[in-house]
């Protein structure tokens, strides 16, 4: 018994010696993987509620008390939603035929850098203001060239007036008024650029009084996707954070509400 001990115990510890020189081996010959560093976490998202504004004019979400602590033990909603309301994402499939649902999204494709385009003090004097070709070349001059595989996102300003529908949605005679992006922008930073997505702090990618949707109908059936009504572009910097999308992965979705991270 005693011998058989001993040669059990000399075979286990050769192949433990024999695993621990193969991991070293391994680590010495992989290359170390970059790191990743950031000093902040900004929450880019606004909170989702039936009072928050929308391209319909009704509730985005509403909520049905179906179990309740005291009665059933746990707590637990019922949801109805649109799937494009609040900070939301918009998938291919969303202004396409046959482009990708939410759930096919590449996960490593909602990792990304994020480009900060500050067009608030244009968007002031025009309501109605497109983000334009130039204004990125503008951004590139005084931050390098576009990173690739990068959300290239518009702040306006328009997110400070979540809280009142009538200024954010700009409505007037049934036409609504606030900034997006314009086709000639979207095109290039699809033909000069590798970017993976464009997001915008106002209810849509086009602006407000935009009839056909040029933006959607170029950028989404491109395989790219959008995000909107982002929250807290002000907080991050023009370029160096690092966008992280989270979004349910729902079959055959065409987009639906995001938490939205940065990481600065």
């Amino acid at each position: 018994m005693r011998h058989a001990l001993t040669r059990r115990g000399f075979f286990k510890g050769a192949a433990a010696a024999g695993f621990a020189a193969t991991a070293v081996t391994s680590a010495e010959a992989a290359p170390a993987a970059a790191p990743r560093r950031f000093r902040s976490v900004v929450d880019l998202t606004h909170t989702m509620s039936p009072e928050f504004p929308t391209f319909f004019g009704v509730p985005g979400i509403e909520l049905q008390k179906q179990f309740d602590f005291k009665k059933d033990g746990f707590n637990l909603n019922w949801w109805r939603v649109i799937e494009h309301a609040g900070t939301h994402l918009d998938a291919p499939i969303h202004f396409s035929e046959n482009g990708a649902t939410v759930e096919k999204i590449a996960a490593e494709t909602l990792v990304v850098p994020l480009a900060v385009v500050d067009v608030r003090g244009r968007a002031a004097q025009n309501a109605d203001y497109l983000l334009s070709r130039q204004d990125l070349l503008d951004w590139e001059k005084k931050n390098r060239k576009l990173p690739d595989n990068c959300c290239v996102a518009m702040l306006s300003g328009w997110g400070q007036y979540v809280g009142d529908a009538a200024k954010f949605t700009g409505s007037a005679g049934g036409v609504f008024h606030f900034p997006g992006f314009s086709p000639e922008a979207a095109e290039w930073l699809m033909k000069e650029r590798k970017v993976t997505g464009i997001a915008s702090d106002t209810l849509s990618l086009d602006n407000g009084p935009s009839k056909d949707f040029r933006v959607h109908t170029m950028w989404l059936p491109s395989g790219r996707w959008g995000l909107e009504n982002v929250a807290n572009l002000d907080k991050v910097p023009a370029a160096g954070a690092t966008l992280v999308v989270g979004i349910a992965k729902v079959k055959d979705a065409t987009g639906g509400p995001a938490r939205l991270i940065a990481l600065v």
